[in-house]
């Protein structure tokens, strides 16, 4: 058969049909995502750089090796001055007053579908970056992400994407940003699913590979092509050592655990600390430079510390008391306001006590047990994994950097113990405590968050009979003889709710004449009625209306107040949350 050339027809029908579709249009997008958001983690570490000149002097890596040659006030006053600046600019130039990370994004994604704001990234970037430049102790991933992140929902937003294409490209500026930090493309992949998006479906998955890849590529020809650590070549000596690694993942279990409650407690406790917010930063510079004179370590990112545990440059002694250090300072700087993530201070601590952990068990098993720097790599990843929550995407970082399998299975073993324990005493990651911190719950996701956000008095009506307790017999017969409704609301003289009748109440003396005088509202009333207050969300209203079966209740100002505004009735309230779903699925359909 002889081959025809196609009509221009045809071929108009097939460029139409690739150009409408879905997947390409994911496609081209998660390749231009990946190469922003890879310039962008290259301009963040340029102007983290910067700033970190200005405060220190230098703009090197190596912060703790320079740093300890500096005069003690320096070390203290530079994060104090630099945390001033924080909190102005929180205060003065960035909406809510807080820096931003990985935990907006997760929001984001579960409940704002999948927007995000840009001058909101840009803000949050530069915050990030003037933080650690100045010695916050936190970590540089994060703020990656949340910009990746912004990009990955601007651009879905220039073309009116709808929700589920707006998630996946959110995704994929999250894999850029992990990608482009740690050089670890597969790791940025399984991030991006495991944490943000929330599944592995094809349509996601294609297109945030390219993504990662992409950025990775643009970090490579700018940064070179190496890992965030080039570790030495570690082996493990005996298949004996991997109970020790199981055992192990319980140690970093409990270090993620005293983590994570130390930066709660840190919180709870600078709340209550009678400051200005925008001071806040200053103090607690202040106290994160007082820790740094002893402990240079925590300053900034810290991976030249981290480095230096790989490679088992750190005593015992010494690697205990940079996990104390560490664990306070971090705290410290995210219960001030400062900048950063958790990613980092998480490698570093997982890598002090792998490296302790390992120095010990070659104590007790001298033959048996390998370097104490292959014990840093696994608890590297443990604790990173139980404080994220990310345990997939921390093992995958550890096989990127050593390419090694007989380690990546120790990392594997001891990732999934200290997940699980960390899980079953926590039961949350440190971005979910955040969130809920906040009082933002992903549980029911942005359909639960819609009927969280209407409030009782949105669907009250006046559709009751309000009484007062000394009203006669008489009274509410001809109450009940003209009114459709069959409640009674019984007040008092500062018109307080008293009580209740229901027509149940009234149908045995209803008609009895003789009873008029004798019977008033109080003597029928039921005291102590079951009551909804105006500002309680739609969800507590439905959950209360049926328990107790009632499908009418009383709607009061507060508690306190007890005064009548209105009565809620089930079906208003059931019709409330068909609409809440309906415009849940138009989100996500994009409909407006």
């Amino acid at each position: 058969m002889a081959w025809r050339m196609p009509s221009a027809g045809s071929l108009a029908r097939q460029w139409n049909r690739i150009t409408h579709n879905d997947q390409v249009i994911l496609s081209v997008l998660a390749m231009v995502i990946g190469v922003a958001a890879g310039y962008g983690a290259i301009a963040f570490r340029w102007l983290l750089a910067g700033v970190q000149q200005i405060a220190f002097g230098f703009s090197s890596e190596n912060v703790y090796t320079l740093a300890a040659e500096l005069p003690w006030w320096h070390i203290v006053l530079a994060p104090a001055i630099g945390g001033l600046f924080v909190g102005l600019f929180l205060k003065y130039l960035m909406p809510g007053g807080r820096p931003e990370g990985v935990a907006q994004v997760i929001e984001a994604a579960s409940l704002k579908g999948a927007r995000m704001d840009l001058k909101r990234g840009f803000g949050a970037a530069i915050v990030n970056a003037v933080s650690l430049g100045v010695g916050a102790s936190t970590g540089r991933e994060g703020p990656l992400v949340h910009f990746g992140a912004t990009l990955g929902s601007w651009f879905s937003q220039l073309f009116k994407l709808d929700r589920a294409m707006t998630l996946t490209l959110l995704g994929c500026g999250v894999a850029s940003g992990v990608a482009a930090s740690f050089n670890a493309p597969i790791a940025g992949v399984f991030f991006a699913l495991e944490v943000v998006v929330g599944h592995y479906a094809l349509h996601a998955f294609a297109p945030i590979v390219i993504a990662s890849v992409a950025g990775t590529i643009v970090c490579r020809i700018h940064l070179g092509d190496f890992p965030a650590f080039i570790l030495p070549d570690y082996a493990i000596q005996s298949l004996w050592e991997f109970p020790g690694f199981a055992l192990m993942g319980l140690v970093c279990g409990l270090t993620a655990m005293i983590f994570m409650r130390s930066a709660i407690l840190a919180e709870d406790i600078a709340e209550k600390v009678p400051l200005p917010d925008w001071l806040r930063p200053a103090v607690g510079g202040l106290a994160i430079g007082g820790i740094a004179v002893f402990f240079p370590h925590v300053l900034g990112v810290g991976y030249e510390a981290t480095d230096a545990a790989l490679k088992e440059q750190f005593t015992l002694l010494f690697l205990i008391g940079l996990i104390a250090a560490k664990t306070l300072a971090t705290a410290i700087s995210l219960a001030s306001r400062f900048g950063g993530g958790v990613f980092s201070p998480s490698l570093f601590l997982g890598a002090m006590t792998g490296g302790a952990y390992g120095i010990v068990a070659a104590m007790v098993f001298p033959e048996a047990a390998a370097g104490h720097g292959l014990y840093a790599i696994v608890g590297m990843g443990a604790v990173a994994a139980a404080v994220l929550g990310a345990p997939m995407s921390t093992t995958l970082i550890i096989f990127e950097m050593t390419g090694d399998y007989k380690v990546t299975i120790a990392v594997m073993l001891a990732v999934a113990v200290a997940s699980i324990l960390t899980q079953q005493v926590m039961t949350r990651s440190f971005f979910l405590w955040q969130l809920e911190r906040r009082g933002i719950s992903l549980a029911g996701g942005r359909e639960r968050q819609l009927l969280q956000s209407r409030t009782v008095s949105d669907v009250a009506v006046d559709a009751y009979n309000q009484v007062h307790a000394e009203d006669t017999l008489k009274t509410l017969r001809e109450l009940l003889q003209t009114k459709p409704y069959g409640d009674f609301y019984v007040v008092d003289d500062d018109e307080r709710l008293s009580g209740t009748i229901t027509f149940a109440d009234l149908r045995p003396i209803a008609f009895e004449p003789g009873m008029d005088d004798l019977i008033n509202a109080l003597d029928i009333a039921h005291a102590d009625p079951h009551v909804l207050e105006a500002d309680s969300n739609l969800e507590e209203a439905l959950r209360v209306m049926e328990e107790l079966s009632i499908t009418r209740m009383p709607v009061v100002d507060s508690f306190d107040g007890m005064k009548v505004v209105g009565v809620a009735r089930y079906r208003d309230v059931l019709r409330a949350y068909t609409r809440v779903l309906l415009q849940a699925r138009a989100e996500e359909r994009g409909e407006r």
